[in-house]
C-alpha cells in the first residue's frame, strides 16, 4: 500500500492583512466547498494544516466530514518572506521568489530562505508519513511551502510549477515510505466532473 497525501493549496484570500489571520474571500469559501466535495469520498484518515487561517478554512469541512479536528502544525506554515507580518506586494514577491529559486539560501533580512523553509516543512512531512503510513491524509498548505516540499522529492517542482498553481489547488502524492512514486493534479478534474454532471462551473 501507499501513503496518500492530498496537498491542498488554500483558496482565494484578501491581499491585505496579517499573514496568519487573513481568511478567504467569497470565492475562496465557494471553492473550499468544492474542495470538500472532491475529497469527502477519498477515505481521508487525518487532516492537518498550516497554522494560517486561510489554509485551515479551506480544508476544515473535510475534517468535520470525518468527525475529526484539523491538526494544526506550526512547521507547515508558509515561507516567511520578510520581517513584516503582512503580505508582500506582488512587485516585491516576484523578484524575491526568482532569486530564491536560483539561490536556495537567499533571503531578506529577518526572512526565511527556501532552504530553511524546505528543511522544517519536509521534516514535518516525513514525520507524518511515518505516523500515518498507508493512510490517506489532507494537508492544508500554501504555494511556496507546498512547492518546496514537493521539490525535495523531485526537483522538477520548481518556480515554473509554483507559478502554474491556482488558489485553491490540489495535488495527490503517493509515497512508498519516503519515496515519492506519483503526483497527480486533481483540481482541474474537479471542474470537468462537475460540468459533466451538470453541476457547478468555474
Amino acid at each position: 500500500m501507499n501513503t496518500i497525501v492530498y496537498m491542498v493549496r488554500h483558496g482565494d484570500s484578501p491581499k491585505e492583512g496579517n499573514e496568519r489571520t487573513r481568511g478567504l474571500t467569497e470565492k475562496g469559501y465557494e471553492d473550499a466547498c468544492r474542495v470538500t466535495e472532491l475529497l469527502k469520498d477519498k477515505k481521508i484518515d487525518i487532516v492537518v494544516s498550516s497554522p494560517y487561517r486561510r489554509s485551515i478554512l479551506t480544508i476544515e469541512k473535510i475534517a468535520l466530514h470525518i468527525r475529526k479536528e484539523v491538526e494544526v502544525i506550526e512547521g507547515l506554515r508558509e515561507r516567511v518572506f520578510s520581517s513584516s507580518s503582512n503580505r508582500l506586494e506582488d512587485n516585491e514577491l516576484g523578484p524575491l521568489l526568482e532569486k530564491s529559486f536560483v539561490d536556495f539560501n537567499f533571503s531578506l533580512e529577518d526572512g526565511e530562505s527556501n532552504a530553511a523553509c524546505q528543511k522544517r516543512a519536509v521534516q514535518v512531512l516525513k514525520e507524518l508519513l511515518h505516523t500515518y503510513k498507508d493512510k490517506n491524509m489532507v494537508i492544508g498548505t500554501h504555494g511556496a511551502v507546498m512547492t518546496l516540499m514537493m521539490n525535495y522529492f523531485d526537483s522538477s517542482f520548481d518556480l515554473d510549477f509554483l507559478y502554474s498553481t491556482t488558489k485553491p489547488d490540489i495535488y495527490r502524492l503517493a509515497f512508498n515510505d519516503e519515496e515519492l512514486v506519483s503526483v497527480e493534479r486533481v483540481w482541474d478534474k474537479t471542474f470537468i466532473k462537475l460540468i459533466d454532471n451538470g453541476g457547478l462551473m468555474t
